[in-house]
């Protein structure tokens, strides 16, 4: 379970705190919606490790995370915008996601099963300037499963999307969290992606989260 317990954080000269409490189970996709500017990406910024608050707990089955810096969190983020390297190849792109130190063949062999995974075999050498807007978030979906860490956070992640698209991207993201227990935050404010996807949902109300 992947814990936050009364994070406080406040941007300068900002009156009123926000103030997040959240559960998220492995494997279910926990929605947070809210207005523009009512703090979602400050919540996400507060997981991730990239802002620090002044009080409160985060926890991960027990472990506590707020002392651990961005890059050695137990999280990754994927974006509106893929991330990707336009110059590289989808195998390439995907290869970024590998622990130091993998050896080249058995980078291949993971690249080429995470690239399956999506739904992207034979992509492999594939220039990523040359795929679809769908095809470029599975890579950055296969780079993730290289990573493997168990806190995954979207942010707006299918918004550029045309619709069928959408459908079939938050489709797959639904099925990697509940295959990889993964304990998966999604930002988004179309309702029917959280109808899609969510098996939480909070809402962010004058800087604190309510549960739907």
């Amino acid at each position: 379970m992947l814990r936050a317990d009364d994070l406080v954080f406040a941007y300068p000269g900002q009156t009123r705190p926000y103030r997040f409490t959240l559960e998220a189970e492995p494997g279910v996709v926990t929605a947070i919606s809210g207005a523009s500017g009512s703090g979602k990406s400050t919540l996400l910024d507060l997981l991730a490790g990239f802002i620090l608050p002044t009080s409160g707990s985060l926890s991960l089955d027990g472990v506590g995370l707020l002392p651990l810096p961005p890059e050695t969190r137990p999280v990754s983020l994927l974006l509106q915008a893929d991330n990707l390297f336009e110059h590289l190849s989808a195998e390439d792109n995907a290869a970024l996601g590998l622990p130091r130190g993998t050896s080249r063949d058995e980078g291949r062999q993971k690249v080429a099963a995470a690239l399956s995974e999506v739904g992207l075999a034979g992509f492999e050498a594939k220039p990523t300037s040359t795929l679809s807007g769908g095809q470029k978030q599975r890579v950055a979906l296969a780079r993730t499963l290289l990573r493997n860490r168990p806190v995954l956070l979207l942010d707006e992640p299918f918004s550029a999307l045309d619709d069928e698209t959408r459908k079939t991207t938050r489709d797959l993201v639904g099925e990697l969290t509940r295959r990889h227990g993964w304990h998966t935050i999604l930002v988004s404010h179309h309702a029917d992606d959280i109808a899609a996807l969510a098996g939480r949902h909070y809402r962010i109300i004058d800087g604190g989260l309510e549960r739907v």
